[in-house]
């Protein structure tokens, strides 16, 4: 593709070179930079691209976009200045790979907790429906039926316009995808066109990057802010931020609440933990997901489908046939009678709606065991958070290892000791190791009683000292209490 192609609808500063010249891949790491490439100097959290450029054109490098243009030119290179070289990379990207996203119906969610479960179900709703669909997830990124591993909430910019692009080639009519606050922070999804966006909740979570609530919340307002007037803004009039989103939105505004009055209302009838009964706009449906939170994604999808053109009348009996996304209130079936669930609660928040759901539907002559971490380098405020909920919520609390990175497990744990009240510290157990943790964890239950594993979910590894293992919740619960 041609140079001056790639960059329309961009805004240049100064162009030093061919706009006519030939681009055959774009990169924003100089490692993966071949003759052809459309290099971009992207200022990020670890490295400034900026650094890179005199060996990206020693690589072979084309052209390069950047906001600072290098001391030297080098001859036979063209050189792009611009205000934000992510912005552009987005923009970019889309047209390289020829605006995808505009052949498709791509629906983006966004907020702190629900994301994966809105975009997972939406997904297999549709694709039971005989749509060829794609999803962009947590777990995983699909392509019609093909599974593609995830790496990130959301992809670069490249990454994500070629899985739209493949995605337009399988002949896919929707699709899916988890819109976090770093890739609308960062333009990983500029140039990218929705039809329609969703919002679930605002909680503690990732200050570590935003600083404040109010950044990370304009981040996910800014998703909004953009959306065309031929989209659709679905939001939940539940979360004290829901009708924020909307406030200077151009798409069609939708609601949904369990609590408020919405264009989309759910009332939780009865609840177990093979499922719920439940009320929306007035028909009465069963799921197999659980609890309130469960019943507020319950309600997105509902909202999200209509708008989107799905058979009403065929809607909630296809919803009701639904399971949850893997690691989302994840039952680990078992013979001992032990009630065992993995979650991927990793903020305060959402480990206390789990734990809520769960005390919701017990009988309460049961023993709840909670075994929760925190990951490393990470949001280190939500740490005393996280096991002050637990341990209000739960009979029993192991601290233990998540994820700890390049920090210190014992370090993590004796953080988050420190939201536990003086009270409450005899119910609480620190086992570094989480396999032991886990292991202890099912020692203690007996027949009925329940076991749950927050914070991984779905995930089948740990992070230590960088090095990634093999690690999976599901597994070393169900190995425990076989062995019980």
């Amino acid at each position: 593709m041609k140079l001056k192609e790639i960059l329309v609808n961009c805004n240049l500063l100064e162009i030093h070179g061919d706009r006519d010249l030939d681009i055959t891949m774009l990169s924003f790491d100089s490692r993966t930079v071949e003759p052809g490439t459309l290099f971009f100097a992207v200022r990020g959290t670890q490295a400034d691209g900026h650094a890179y450029i005199d060996g990206a054109v020693a690589k072979g490098a084309a052209a390069v976009v950047c906001e600072k243009l290098p001391a030297t030119l080098k001859d036979g290179v063209t050189y792009i200045k611009v205000d934000h070289s992510a912005l552009v990379l987005g923009v970019g990207a889309a047209n390289f790979y020829g605006n995808p996203s505009k052949e498709l119906k791509l629906t983006g969610v966004t907020g702190t907790n629900g994301k994966t479960t809105i975009a997972t179900l939406l997904y297999r709703l549709f694709s039971d429906a005989g749509y060829a669909c794609g999803l962009l997830s947590t777990i995983e990124n699909i392509i019609d039926r093909e599974v593609i591993p995830a790496t990130h909430t959301t992809p670069d910019p490249i990454e994500l316009n070629a899985l739209l692009r493949r995605m337009v080639d399988h002949h896919c009519e929707y699709a899916f995808m988890e819109v976090s606050s770093h890739a609308v922070d960062q333009h990983r999804i500029a140039g990218l066109h929705f039809a329609g966006g969703i919002f679930t909740n605002l909680t503690h979570d990732h200050l570590d990057y935003h600083k404040t609530m109010v950044n990370y919340r304009n981040a996910k307002k800014k998703f909004f802010d953009d959306l065309p007037a031929s989209a659709f803004a679905l939001t939940n009039l539940d979360d004290k931020n829901g009708s924020v989103m909307l406030q200077n939105t151009k798409a069609k505004k939708l609601s949904y609440a369990l609590k408020h009055d919405a264009d989309f209302k759910g009332i939780v009838l009865e609840s177990h933990f093979d499922g719920m009964l439940m009320k929306v706009n007035n028909t009465e449906m069963y799921t197999r997901l659980v609890g309130g939170f469960n019943a507020s994604n319950i309600l997105a999808i509902y909202g999200a489908a209509i708008a989107l053109g799905f058979d009403k009348d065929e809607l909630l009996v296809e919803i009701s046939k639904l399971r949850g996304a893997n690691g989302r209130f994840d039952m680990v079936d078992n013979e001992k009678g032990i009630v065992g669930i993995v979650d991927y609660a990793h903020t305060p928040d959402a480990l206390e709606n789990v734990l809520k759901t769960i005390n919701e539907v017990r009988r309460h002559q049961e023993t709840l065991i909670t075994v929760v971490g925190c990951g490393g380098n990470r949001d280190t405020t939500k740490r005393p958070e996280m096991a002050a909920a637990a341990v209000k919520l739960s009979d029993k609390v192991i601290l233990t290892s998540d994820n700890p990175r390049f920090e210190d497990p014992e370090e993590i744990i004796r953080q988050m000791r420190e939201g536990i009240p003086d009270g409450e510290r005899r119910k609480v157990l620190s086992i570094t190791n989480r396999r032991e943790a886990i292991r202890t964890a099912v020692a203690l239950a007996e027949k009925g009683d329940i076991i749950l594993l927050a914070g991984k979910g779905h995930e089948d590894y740990q992070i230590i000292q960088g090095e990634k293992r093999h690690f999976d919740d599901k597994e070393e619960l169900s190995n425990a209490i076989k062995e019980k």
